[in-house]
């Protein structure tokens, strides 16, 4: 099982295919699992980086709450793609992996070929928006203490399908990686330098508004909307996603 360890943590990674490197990034509680469906498609012509975060999956669960961050996060990605000796990369992701590869794109923009968003939101400008989401997130965590991994079986799909060895790293994740300290990634889409895709499923109606803002915010970012998709578009209608994928992709610049 290939891993790395940054400051005692062990990272679960997978590496498909060969060409272009393309990182993407799971959703809160789901796992690099949920890529699945494009592995074939997107490995053809890229290098696929797969990876699970910090209390997820086949990575480590470090029981320190200050462990598990943005900022944390952000370093494991980078500590992953400096391992595989990776200097720039398509750096994508799924609602919270979404939001992270804002936040990596942020601290790292020099490191970023190009980005995919799905199913993201990019935060909050507003304080009270951004504490009535963080009372969310600590909801969430004190969910998971109480009734164990059991929450996810009526959670989305690429969420329900996750396969975790306890519920602890995901209550502590819910509190240091989906709350949010400030507005930097939100106030910062309009410096977005490189192609960008916003991906989201017609019927994820929390991300809608959040999918426009970011297309209209972002200089020179497409939207794709995908029918008869949820919130796990790429699950929900796989080719329709690695197509949409795969075209954008195919109209890089030449790495």
């Amino acid at each position: 099982m290939p891993t790395i360890t940054r400051d005692g943590v062990k990272l679960y990674y997978e590496v498909h295919g060969d060409g272009p490197p393309l990182l993407l990034t799971h959703g809160y509680s789901a796992t690099s699992a949920m890529w699945r469906g494009q592995i074939a498609a997107l490995a053809r012509h890229h290098t696929l980086i797969l990876w699970d975060m910090r209390g997820h999956g086949q990575s480590d669960y470090p029981d320190d709450q200050a462990a598990y961050g943005e900022a944390e996060t952000v370093a494991d990605m980078a500590a992953l793609l400096d391992e595989l000796g990776v200097a720039k990369a398509v750096i994508g992701g799924l609602s919270l992996g979404g939001y992270m590869s804002l936040g990596f794109y942020h601290a790292h923009p020099d490191r970023v070929r190009a980005l995919l968003i799905i199913d993201t939101g990019p935060g909050f400008k507003k304080d009270d928006a951004r504490e009535a989401w963080n009372a969310r997130a600590r909801d969430t965590g004190a969910r998971f203490e109480r009734e164990g991994l059991d929450v996810l079986k009526s959670a989305s799909r690429e969420r329900s399908q996750a396969e975790h060895r306890n519920a602890t790293g995901l209550a502590l994740a819910a509190r240091g990686m989906l709350a949010q300290r400030d507005a930097h990634v939100i106030e910062s889409l309009p410096r977005i330098a490189v192609p960008s895709l916003v991906i989201v499923g017609a019927d994820d109606t929390p991300f809608l508004a959040a999918s426009d803002y970011m297309a209209a915010k972002i200089p020179g970012a497409r939207k794709v909307v995908i029918p008869n998709a949820g919130h796990a578009a790429n699950i929900d209608q796989p080719q329709a996603f690695n197509d949409a994928v795969t075209a954008f992709l195919a109209e890089l610049p030449a790495a």
